[in-house]
């Protein structure tokens, strides 16, 4: 269930950029490297059932507030590859605090937004736990897309400010994290 859901999920985010996904202009300013950070918030939701990652059967659960900073680097035409870290803090429900690093490939669509799928890993902690509970770690997936407001009626060919929206899970995919928030790139 939690695959078609994370797959529902992905697609409903996707589509609508992909729709209007046309290949970027190669023109001689666009910058190959381009460093971003970003704030973003959401919501972790755990299964009840114990993975490998071994985080107990309780279905855990808690909103983030998460700080995120990376690098992508344009290849080839519209084909984007890069890596980010994050770094999320609980603010209600079972979650004390979440990192993580993953690698992100992507396509440049319209004037200057993104759709990108992303692979690494993330360590968890648990309020529910205690303060001396141990971290727990596993693979993250994910997709999202980052949108320009050049992309959404503005006249600008770019913007540095993006609107981000993803969704991600842990392990193998026993949970799901919906995220959104704000990305600057340099």
């Amino acid at each position: 269930m939690k695959t078609l859901l994370f797959t529902a999920a992905a697609a409903a985010l996707l589509m609508p950029v992909a729709a209007n996904a046309q290949a970027p202009q190669d023109d001689a300013g666009s910058r190959r490297i381009e460093p971003y950070v970003g704030v973003m918030g959401g919501i972790h939701n755990f299964d009840s059932e114990t993975g490998k990652e071994g985080i107990p059967p309780v279905g855990y659960r808690g909103r983030l507030v998460e700080g995120v900073a990376g690098v992508n680097a344009r290849v080839a035409g519209p084909v984007v590859v890069g890596v980010e870290g994050t770094a999320s803090k609980g603010v209600s429900g079972d979650i004390d605090w979440e990192y993580g690093v993953a690698g992100r490939a992507g396509v440049k669509a319209g004037k200057d937004s993104l759709i990108f799928g992303k692979v690494g890993y993330k360590w968890v902690n648990f309020d529910a736990l205690g303060p001396d509970s141990r971290d727990y770690h596993g693979m993250t997936y994910g997709a999202g897309v980052e949108l320009s407001p050049a992309d959404m009626g503005g006249s600008a060919q770019s913007s540095n400010i993006r609107l981000r929206v993803q969704a991600d899970t842990m392990g193998n995919f026993r949970s799901i994290r919906p995220m959104a928030g704000v990305v600057a790139k340099f």
